[in-house]
């Protein structure tokens, strides 16, 4: 197998499909799309900076992604949708993998993660209401401990992971921190087999129960 068949036949091991605890029939739902590339065979993860006229995350890195609304057929749907909105990229473009388990976030939001493959060739066209940049970086970064800082800060992950990573295409730098470094360094693993070279502080050995934990433990205190 290639390099991509290979991270495919890996991230579909942890897919939680339709594996959904009950829920609060009143609790909003999200979903962000993790945009995987190939090029001159390295994984890449494409990124997005929201643009500093928000009212909120202005100006933070993010993956490409938002609220399901009432026509969202489901969590997939709301999160191609949305990438669309807001670069550009069509579904029809988009090799869905998986689904990863849903995150409770510190507002109550419930964020469903969707991996998929993207082509190298994609070219974004930023809605720049919403996105003021678009970037792409290897998928490997987010396991060294070069550019890693972490803080005993809580987040739903545990500690809070920061990563700063400098674009040598635009010389621009970027902050990666929070939830948005937790998945990337959570598809990182999981794609590429391999541990960080830091110290991660929630379960990467059995993800999936990992993640039922950290929803079922964040559902009780509502």
């Amino acid at each position: 197998m290639d390099l991509k068949e290979k991270t495919v036949v890996s991230l579909k091991k942890y897919d939680s499909g339709d594996e959904f605890p009950r829920l609060p029939a009143a609790l909003p739902q999200a979903s962000v799309l993790i945009p995987l590339l190939l090029r001159d065979g390295q994984l890449r993860l494409l990124l997005t900076v929201r643009s500093i006229h928000l009212k909120q995350h202005a100006g933070e890195v993010c993956f490409p992604g938002g609220k399901a609304e009432s026509g969202d057929r489901d969590q997939v749907h709301t999160a191609l949708r949305e990438t669309e909105e807001e670069i550009g990229l069509p579904p029809d473009r988009v090799q869905v993998i998986c689904k990863l388990f849903p995150i409770l976030n510190k507002t109550g939001l419930l964020i469903t993660p969707v991996v998929a493959f993207i082509e190298d060739s994609f070219k974004a066209s930023p809605n720049t209401d919403e996105v003021s940049e678009v970037f792409t970086l290897p998928l490997e970064f987010f396991t060294k401990e070069a550019d890693h800082s972490g803080y005993p800060v809580p987040s739903v992950f545990g500690p809070t992971h920061s990563f700063m990573y400098t674009d040598p295409s635009t010389g621009n730098i970027h902050q990666i921190w929070g939830l948005t470094a937790a998945l990337a360094v959570t598809v990182a693993v999981l794609a590429l087999g391999k541990q960080p070279e830091f110290e991660v502080g929630f379960n990467l050995e059995n993800p999936v129960s990992g993640f039922k934990d950290m929803l079922n433990r964040r559902l009780s205190k509502l």
